[in-house]
């Protein structure tokens, strides 16, 4: 079974963990974003100073590919209004490298899109809602439903979905649009693109707006219900556990995140610095934190019923929502269905 993002086998895990390599590494070229999306972490007019440059940015990408990483995932900020995107992406490709670009779709015009689909760049298209006011509202935009619209119509224009195009959407769970994600699951289905339903990390944005919140057990309602859809009309069997609908996260295993001004962290929920690509080599950043082997040991270190649940052997819930929520990344999820402290709740 393929796992974080249907792309890496348990085997390919396990052998990354024992040799202390990665499969992957996201990366943010610049936190600059033109949404204000109200479950995202809104960066300080100090952490867009002092970026890292386009030739720190090569240089890390290359120390990840000396590790192992056959992919590098560009998140953001926004990529697709980034000066220097194409330049990034054929350098990705240069080096033998997959690339997958998570994108609101503000820049993706015609010729973006024709960009992106001969230089078979993987795009995660974020839309939350098939109802422009739900989600004009959740991007924080107005006409933001329009520009995802445009989007989508450009990169299908350019051809995707297709066997080397891949297209997915990225949908955030919240109380807004939870009523219409199983049609909205069955649309993308039906269009042959990938849904990344996940439950919202809390921090950031999300902190403050609680009005985004879906209480656990309305979460295992909608993975169960969205399961059951895939079983039943598109032969897909997973069982229902969060954070991910109809996958599992294990990137703390294969991945890390190099920030737009070199901070190397976990993953974008566990916002612990381990260390800087301008002051130490990612490999060795990588292999000396604490943080990062306790992740890549999680059977032994982790702590709560997450330690003693039945799926401890595969999943070690969402350490970002740990994280945020205890101040402890190896905490029991307290977002977790599974947890009895949301049973009680």
């Amino acid at each position: 079974m393929k796992t974080f993002n249907l792309e890496f086998t348990e085997d390919e895990i396990q052998k990354a963990v024992a040799d202390n390599r990665l499969l992957s590494m996201e990366i943010e070229f610049s936190r600059r974003c033109n949404f204000r999306c109200s479950y995202c972490y809104v960066p300080s007019e100090e952490e867009l100073d002092n970026e890292l440059s386009r030739t720190e940015l090569k240089d890390v990408i290359r120390q990840a590919k000396k590790l192992g990483a056959g992919k590098i995932i560009i998140l953001g900020g926004e990529p697709s209004i980034y000066p220097h995107l194409r330049e990034m992406i054929s350098f990705i490709k240069e080096e033998g490298l997959e690339a997958e670009m998570f994108t609101n779709g503000s820049g993706v015009t015609p010729e973006l899109a024709g960009f992106l689909a001969r230089n078979r760049v993987r795009v995660v298209l974020k839309q939350n809602s098939q109802d422009e006011v739900i989600q004009d509202r959740l991007a924080g935009k107005t006409g933001a439903f329009q520009i995802i619209k445009a989007a989508l119509r450009n990169l299908r224009q350019a051809g995707y979905p297709a066997a080397d195009n891949f297209l997915a959407v990225s949908t955030i769970i919240c109380q807004q649009n939870i009523a219409e994600l199983p049609e909205m699951w069955q649309w993308l289905r039906n269009q042959d693109i990938e849904p990344y339903f996940e439950v919202i990390t809390p921090q950031g944005n999300a902190r403050q707006n609680t009005w985004l919140e879906v209480p656990s057990n309305e979460l295992k309602m909608i993975f169960s219900k969205l399961a059951a859809i895939d079983k039943e009309k598109y032969g897909r069997d997973w069982e229902p556990q969060p954070p991910l609908a109809g996958n599992r996260c294990m990137r703390h295993q294969v991945s890390c995140v190099v920030t737009s001004t070199g901070n190397v962290m976990p993953c974008v929920g566990v916002t612990i610095a381990i260390g800087n690509i301008r002051q130490q080599p990612l490999a060795e950043i990588i292999k000396n934190s604490e943080v990062i082997n306790n992740l890549k040991n999680f059977r032994q270190t982790i702590k709560g019923e997450c330690r003693t649940c039945e799926k401890s052997s595969e999943c070690y819930g969402c350490r970002g929502a740990a994280y945020q929520l205890t101040g402890d990344y190896l905490e029991a999820d307290p977002t977790c269905w599974l947890n009895s402290s949301c049973k009680k709740g």
